[in-house]
C-alpha cells in the first residue's frame, strides 16, 4: 500500500478507512469493528477517518470501545477526526438549529471529547469539517496551532473548503494545512474544473476525496453507460467496479486519497484491488467523459 507523507509528523495509508456509516451497521460490537479494522490492515490501510458528529455523535465512542478491547490497535492505526458541526441531535439534544462552531471553546473542548471517547492520547489529523460564514479566522487559526503546539494533535486540515475559506484561515496560523476532504468521484466531479483540486495541486497538497463511489451511486443504473464501461473495465482487470473508480481517482497527479466507507466487511477487504487497474490518459478521459454524458469539448 502506498504511504503519504502529510505533515513531518504524520504518514498515512493512500487509501482511508471511512467510518460515517459505522452507526448503520446491524453489529456495531467492538469485535466486529475490530474486525474491519483489521481487514484494512491487512491490506496495508491503517488511516481511519472519523468526525464527532458521525453516528449522530456515537462513532467515536463506538471506535474508542473497540480500541479499549483490542489495545494493540492503536499503535497500528492513524486517526482523523473533525468538528465544528453542531447538530440538535445526541450531546447536542438541547440546540435549537444546526449551525457551525470553530470557536476557540469549542474546538479545544471538541479535540479533548475526542480523545477521551476514542480511548487515545494523540489525534493524528484534526480537520475543520464545514466552512464557518462566521468564523473568526483569527481564533480558529489559534486555536488549531493550540492543539497542535500542546501534543494533543499532531496535524490539522479542513473539509469541504473553497480556496477562498483556506486563504482566509490559513493567513491566521503558524501551522500548515495539510489536507483539504473534498466529494470527488466519477459522479461528482467538478472539483477536476472549478478549481478545488487546482488549488491545493498548486501548492502540492494532497486533497482526500469523500464519498468516491458518488454515495453508491456508481452501483445503479442511474447511467446505463458509465454502469456498462465499469463493468466491461472491471471484468477485463478481475476486480469491481469499485475498484476501477477508485482507480480513477488514484491516477491523478494531485495524488487523491480516497476514503472508503463501507459496512460490508467483504468490501472492506476489496479496497486495495484498485491499485491493480491501470489508468492511463486516454482511460481516463474515456471514463470521465462518459461520466458527464459528453466529450470535453
Amino acid at each position: 500500500m502506498e504511504r503519504v507523507q502529510l505533515a513531518d509528523k504524520l504518514n498515512i495509508s493512500r487509501i482511508v478507512y471511512g467510518m460515517w456509516r459505522i452507526g448503520d451497521d446491524v453489529d456495531t460490537s467492538p469485535s466486529h469493528i475490530q474486525a474491519k479494522i483489521e481487514a484494512c490492515l491487512e491490506q496495508g490501510i491503517s488511516t481511519i477517518d472519523q468526525a464527532d458528529i458521525y453516528g449522530g455523535y456515537m462513532a467515536e465512542e463506538m471506535l474508542g470501545n473497540c480500541l479499549k478491547a483490542a489495545p494493540q490497535l492503536k499503535g497500528q492505526i492513524e486517526i482523523v477526526t473533525k468538528c465544528d458541526i453542531v447538530a440538535p441531535v445526541g450531546r447536542y439534544s438541547d440546540r435549537r438549529v444546526k449551525y457551525y462552531d470553530t470557536s476557540r471553546s469549542h474546538i479545544l473542548q471538541s479535540v479533548d471529547q475526542s480523545l477521551s471517547l476514542m480511548n487515545i492520547d494523540c489525534i493524528d489529523l484534526l480537520l475543520i469539517h464545514r466552512p464557518d460564514p462566521f468564523m473568526n479566522h483569527h481564533e480558529t487559526g489559534a486555536a488549531l496551532d493550540e492543539v497542535v503546539a500542546s501534543g494533543k494533535v499532531k496535524a490539522v486540515g479542513v473539509s469541504n473548503f473553497k480556496s477562498h475559506d483556506w486563504s482566509l484561515l490559513s493567513s491566521a496560523m503558524n501551522t500548515e494545512l495539510v489536507t483539504n476532504q473534498i466529494e470527488i468521484s466519477l459522479a461528482a466531479n467538478d472539483a477536476f474544473t472549478n478549481g478545488d483540486i487546482a488549488y491545493l495541486q498548486e501548492r502540492n497538497v494532497k486533497p482526500m476525496a469523500w464519498s468516491p463511489l458518488g454515495g453508491g451511486s456508481l452501483f445503479n443504473q442511474s447511467s446505463a453507460e458509465l454502469n456498462s464501461l465499469l463493468e466491461r473495465m472491471a471484468s477485463a482487470n478481475d476486480v469491481d467496479i469499485a475498484a476501477v473508480a477508485v482507480a480513477w481517482l488514484l491516477a491523478h497527479p494531485s495524488g487523491i486519497i480516497p476514503v472508503m466507507g463501507t459496512n460490508t466487511l467483504e468490501r472492506i477487504k476489496t479496497f486495495s484491488k484498485a491499485f491493480d487497474v491501470n489508468i492511463d490518459r486516454q482511460t481516463w478521459f474515456e471514463l470521465y467523459s462518459t461520466a458527464n454524458g459528453y466529450e470535453v469539448p
